[in-house]
């Protein structure tokens, strides 16, 4: 049966969305459009390419994490010029290599832009720091002055992925001038509102994958000095929007895979920690799909 599909950000968290989509694909579900939020998002662009769960779990044995953060020269890693590199570029790590990376395992399928994909079959959420608005790609590149068939899908990806200070934002020319481009997960980590809106009929059954809690048994942030606050800021500004809308009738759709032990940018975890995440996000989804009725 074709469904859609909804993949949350979660940085490295996001191994356990392959496990998720392991268990879909064996209850014989399959995706037919997909969206998804920063790690979300490569995720969401790979099955939109056509990779299998299997082929998935294949690739994730064979990739350092670690190598997808580009390797510093020495001056780079000096503690202060790596700082003066987080003040003027506004990020400690480029981002070229994870966008090289998921631009060739786009091109070993045939992937360079969005007119290489089925249209409206990948949407990707980033956030739009210039102009102070969410983003939706492709849909939202007409407002740049930007044609979206021409538009490369890991181009789009990178844009969704650039973790705040982590990674550098992305510089957006178009006709508006210069948009400073940042994580969609600012904004909307998890753009359910995509596909399964209240009053509006839905094309085919949906499925959303969230790297979280559900609403009601989320930990409360325990605030006790700056970095605590920092944190709970954050999360609370990457969530609130898609929690608000994610009501009980949506919950009934959203397999909520609990991973707030695991640090989003976790890069060198090895691999039994890895298989851990992907066996995890497997099993939460098989519970989910016992239980789920469309």
């Amino acid at each position: 049966m074709d469904i859609d599909g909804v993949f949350s950000g979660g940085g490295v968290k996001g191994l356990a969305l392959i496990g998720a989509y392991q268990a879909i694909e064996e209850k014989g579900l399959k995706f037919k459009r997909l969206a998804g939020t920063s790690v979300g998002a490569i995720v969401a662009a790979l099955v939109a390419a056509g990779y299998t769960s299997k082929e998935l779990l294949n690739i994730m044995e064979e990739l350092d994490l670690d190598s997808m953060l580009d390797k510093p020269s020495f001056l780079d890693s000096l503690p202060v010029i790596k700082w003066l590199r987080v003040y003027w570029r506004m990020g400690i790590y480029k981002g070229d290599t994870l966008e090289k990376w998921v631009a060739t395992k786009l091109k070993a399928r045939g992937i360079y832009t969005f007119a290489d994909l089925p249209e409206n079959s990948l949407r990707v959420i980033a956030s739009d720091l210039s102009n102070g608005r969410l983003l939706v790609l492709p849909d939202d590149l007409g407002k740049y002055g930007i044609a979206k068939e021409t538009f490369p899908v890991a181009r789009a990806i990178r844009m969704s992925s650039s973790l705040p200070y982590f990674f550098e934002p992305i510089k957006l020319k178009s006709l508006e001038g210069i948009s400073v481009i940042v994580d969609g997960g600012v904004l909307s980590n998890f753009p359910m509102w995509l596909f399964d809106r209240e009053n509006i009929k839905k094309v085919r059954p949906v499925i959303g994958i969230k790297l979280s809690h559900k609403g009601i048994d989320r930990p409360k942030n325990k605030i006790k000095n700056a970095i605590n606050l920092y944190d709970a800021l954050f999360h609370t500004m990457k969530d609130a929007h898609d929690s608000r809308y994610i009501s009980r009738k949506h919950e009934k759709n959203v397999i909520f895979i609990p991973t707030e032990g695991n640090l989003t940018t976790e890069f060198e975890i090895d691999e039994k920690e890895k298989a851990a995440l992907i066996l995890y996000g497997k099993q939460q989804a098989e519970k989910f799909l016992i239980k789920w009725t469309y």
